[in-house]
């Protein structure tokens, strides 16, 4: 591994601007000690992915790159989601940088543990996850959701890594392996893992938000669970078959109970067994019928062959730099 690697620090963006300005000095610095100690090459930058903000976060961040040469940006032509925009920097910044740490806008994964990661690096992993100490500073219903999905996930098979975030160390040779993969249904968190490369762990502690919101509404956490489950596993697609068995017996269970009781001469009271029976199996009927359009859905667009995310414009003074060394 190289002694001082070319590090770029990925930040995607989406709407940020009450936090953008501290948040890029905060980074500015922390690359700058890393590079007085000698840790990464004088070389080494800050690639921010602007996902389509309807801000000034664009702005701002097109205002700082003016202003400081290891600021660069890439802008997209419209949002395209918090996995795109990883991935996007991932790649751009792999065509330079000898390892990419990927960390959000908000800087609540703690930046002072980019050291452990590059020292790991260092020790011959390819990749380093971010696993977070622990969840003080999520509610009660985000601490439970997160918990159940992370226990939901390794029960589909899927290598996910539990608690870990965005928060990451990939080296050149991971970058390169992960371009080859050309899903459009993208789950960062599921597919890294899965690539099989070397790798460790560092934990971290998450602070605060200093400004600003957290841009994970509930609809995109559910939506980024659905993609991991759905995107990993068909175990959903074989739970229907085992409950469909599960219905087949308890029907022929009915069915004897009821001729038993014909044949006894019994009254059997069918309205409410009748009513029960119907809501009950048209219930899972149609659960059923959202898991196999869950699948026929990203089976259609990922046939369509459309492109991931569009950039806009980019400022990539680097490319510059790599063709006069060349």
């Amino acid at each position: 591994m190289e002694s001082k690697p070319i590090l770029y620090i990925v930040v995607p963006c989406y709407n940020e601007e009450e936090v953008i300005e501290w948040s890029v000095g905060q980074l500015d610095n922390k690359l700058n000690q890393l590079i007085s100690d000698d840790i990464v090459n004088e070389k080494s930058k800050l690639l921010f992915v602007n996902d389509g903000s309807a801000d000034r976060t664009a702005e701002m961040l097109t205002a700082f790159s003016k202003e400081n040469d290891k600021i660069c940006l890439i802008n997209f032509l419209k949002n395209e989601g918090h996995q795109s925009a990883i991935l996007a920097g991932m790649l751009t910044a792999g065509e330079y940088a000898d390892i990419v740490i990927t960390i959000d806008a908000d800087l609540q994964q703690d930046i002072d543990a980019m050291e452990s990661f590059i020292e790991e690096y260092k020790k011959g992993n390819e990749v380093v996850y971010g696993v977070r100490n622990d969840r003080k500073t999520d509610g009660f219903f985000k601490k439970f959701t997160a918990k159940f999905f992370y226990r939901l996930m390794k029960m589909m098979g899927s290598k996910t890594i539990p608690n870990s975030a965005d928060y990451r160390l990939m080296s050149k040779k991971a970058i390169k392996a992960l371009s080859m993969y050309q899903e459009t249904n993208l789950f960062l968190r599921g597919l890294i893992p899965m690539m099989g490369f070397k790798s460790s762990i560092v934990y971290f502690d998450v602070k605060e938000r200093t400004a600003g919101k957290s841009k994970y509404t509930f609809k995109k956490m559910m939506s980024l669970a659905m993609n991991g489950i759905t995107s990993f596993s068909i175990t959903p697609i074989r739970m229907i078959s085992f409950f469909g068995v599960i219905f087949i017996i308890i029907s022929i269970a009915i069915i004897i109970y009821s001729v038993v009781c014909f044949c006894l001469d019994k009254n059997v009271p069918g309205y409410t067994t009748e009513v029960v029976s119907q809501w009950f199996i048209g219930g899972a009927l149609m659960f059923s019928m959202g898991i196999l359009g869950e699948y026929i859905g990203k089976i259609y667009s990922e046939t369509k062959k459309r492109p991931r995310y569009i950039i806009d414009t980019a400022i990539l003074p680097e490319k510059e730099e790599k063709e006069e060394d060349t």
